[in-house]
């Protein structure tokens, strides 16, 4: 199929579509404004009434939701508190003491080298060879306990997926009630949206092989979140 072609096509069923729902050219300018009202507006749906909880229920909403679909939990108070607990938990999965991270402003702030020597962390996207990945999120959302993870050069999508293990260090003040909340969140903050947005719930994981649940399929077979309460 030639461009020509193409064009001529999507026109026909462009149209097709117009005259099913009865929409008169001449009043396209109109329709192209509602719709841009619409979108200016972003209406939220409606919030579940168990998200809809103060900062601290949020939070615990989130460990819940997290621990029931297999993923793992610490809480520390502060930052400076993060790399014992990356060491601790790499050292309860005898994983070695090596780690891609994300060239992340909040990880940037922390003082790997001096808390946690005998860890090794080189920053940028996963290499083949990494078993384990640190980066930060934009959210969480308590409803489900999952993980909103915004691409960019600060944090590179493959630290993502490839390597089996993935510790996210998240900021209690970034987890919010439900998906509305980070939408909203996304379009104060960045006005632009990401290139790619994940949305991962608990670790990777299937049922096609005689619907027995086996994790690590598509991605990291452990997702560890170290909360900290005040960053």
């Amino acid at each position: 199929m030639t461009i020509s072609q193409g064009d001529d096509a999507r026109a026909r069923i462009l149209g097709a579509v117009r005259a099913g729902i009865r929409r008169d050219p001449a009043n396209e300018a109109e329709a192209r404004a509602r719709v841009a009202a619409r979108i200016e507006a972003h209406r939220p749906n409606t919030i579940p009434a168990r998200a809809d909880l103060d900062p601290a229920g949020r939070v615990s909403l989130f460990i819940d939701q997290l621990q029931k679909v297999a993923g793992t939990v610490t809480r520390v108070a502060r930052l400076d508190e993060v790399p014992a607990a990356v060491v601790d938990y790499m050292a309860a999965c005898n994983l070695p003491m090596a780690a891609g991270r994300a060239p992340d402003p909040l990880l940037d702030r922390i003082d790997w080298a001096g808390a946690a020597p005998l860890l090794t962390l080189r920053a940028g996207p996963a290499e083949a060879a990494d078993e384990v990945s640190v980066t930060s999120a934009f959210a969480g959302i308590a409803e489900t306990g999952t993980l909103a993870l915004a691409s960019g050069p600060e944090h590179p999508t493959t630290l993502n997926f490839l390597p089996e293990t993935h510790i996210v260090v998240l900021p209690a003040s970034r987890v919010e009630r439900a998906y509305e909340d980070v939408w909203a969140r996304l379009r104060t903050e960045r006005g632009v949206p990401p290139r790619t947005f994940n949305l991962i719930t608990g670790p990777s994981r299937t049922g096609d092989i005689e619907q027995q649940i086996e994790l690590g399929a598509h991605g990291p077979r452990r997702l560890h979140v170290v909360i900290v309460d005040e960053v």
